[in-house]
């Protein structure tokens, strides 16, 4: 199954991107959703996950970002405001059907990656 990432772009430092992931013909109401990113040069890093009604953020991103998700449409969003220039990154959107991945390699399906780029 491929998630649909979209909602990246350029943006000045203090701006604000939406980031949305889809999931067509499949329900992913109990899945866990993770939305990751990768610098050039560096890990991918779990940035935000959202399970059941609880959610996890990355320290970075605490108070700046918010995931949320609206199970009746199968998606998932990633509200990221005062982006800052290390925001930059490709962000990907995952989901894991056990409900449970923290690690990348705990989810099964995966968006094709967005670019997010801040600029100072």
């Amino acid at each position: 199954v491929q998630l649909q990432a979209s909602g990246g772009g350029l943006v000045q430092a203090g701006g604000s991107l939406r980031l949305s992931c889809a999931a067509p013909g499949r329900t992913f109401s109990t899945y866990a959703m993770g939305w990751f990113r990768q610098a050039p040069g560096k890990e991918r890093e779990l940035v935000a996950r959202i399970s059941g009604g609880s959610t996890y953020y990355t320290e970075s991103v605490k108070g700046r970002f918010t995931i949320s998700r609206d199970n009746a449409k199968n998606t998932a969003h990633l509200q990221m405001n005062s982006l800052k220039p290390e925001d930059t990154a490709v962000y990907y959107c995952a989901a894991d059907p056990a409900g449970s991945g923290w690690l990348s390699e705990e989810y099964d399906y995966w968006g094709q990656g967005t670019q997010v780029t801040v600029s100072s």
